[in-house]
């Protein structure tokens, strides 16, 4: 399920990116943006690279300007994947890093969101994150969720989703292809919760957090992800 593809383009990851502030939400330290007076909550769940990557954050604060109150949480415990150590390769890594965990840690973090007077909540999940987003779909946790280039997601999971369920994928995907993504639109196209699918092209796994800001198309595809992303969101939440 992980290949080079998972990793490429690996982020410089910055503690101090973007104009929130990190506090401990849950039982972990998350980045906060948005107003906490907010009705509506959306929770963006990292890849691999966790909740420092600059690209994640600059668009936690894109959703947070529409009115949401958004939590980045670091479902990975401070150890975020890096490539460049050969003692933790992902296959080792993944074992302290599943998806389950990651799950099972957002329940309190819903928990804590919703304390805070927040009524709906919406989730987007990138790669690795994907999977943890639809594992709360499935739960019925959230009331809407976007996954952004999903790893780990099976056709089973597929089938278990009947909340408002968002794919957007990669035309140069191996871990998700297009045949994949089609099939996940089939089985959710005969739902009645509503879905929307789509397969963006020439862009690869992990292109709407792990592009270069200097290269105008890579961001171009990427900032149309983010407003389909903040159209689905705006649509079921509030």
């Amino acid at each position: 399920m992980s290949g080079p593809e998972c990793c490429s383009n690996p982020p410089i990851l910055n503690p101090n990116a973007g104009s929130g502030h990190v506090e401990k939400l849950g039982a972990l330290n998350a980045y906060i943006a948005g107003s906490p007076n907010s009705k509506s909550s959306v929770l963006l769940v990292s890849d691999v690279f966790g909740y420092e990557a600059p690209n994640l954050r600059k668009l936690a604060d894109k959703v947070a300007a529409a009115g949401y109150f958004v939590v980045v949480p670091d479902f990975l415990n401070g150890e975020p994947y890096n490539p460049e150590n050969p003692d933790r390769p992902l296959p080792i890594w993944i074992k302290d890093h599943g998806t389950d965990k990651g799950f099972e840690d957002a329940k309190p973090i819903i928990e804590a969101i919703k304390s805070k007077g927040v009524s709906s909540v919406g989730a987007a999940g990138f790669c690795w994150g994907a999977k943890v987003v639809t594992e709360l779909a499935k739960s019925r946790l959230i009331q809407a969720a976007v996954l952004l280039h999903p790893s780990f997601v099976s056709v089973d999971d597929i089938k278990a989703v009947d909340i408002p369920y968002s794919i957007l994928g990669a035309e140069i995907d191996r871990l998700s292809p297009p045949e994949l993504v089609k099939q996940f639109e089939e089985i959710l196209s005969a739902k009645s919760a509503p879905s929307f699918v789509k397969i963006f092209p020439k862009v690869s796994h992990g292109w709407t957090v792990r592009y270069s800001p200097e290269d105008a198309e890579a961001v171009k595809a990427a900032e149309e992800a983010h407003q389909d992303l903040l159209d689905w969101v705006a649509k079921h939440l509030k």
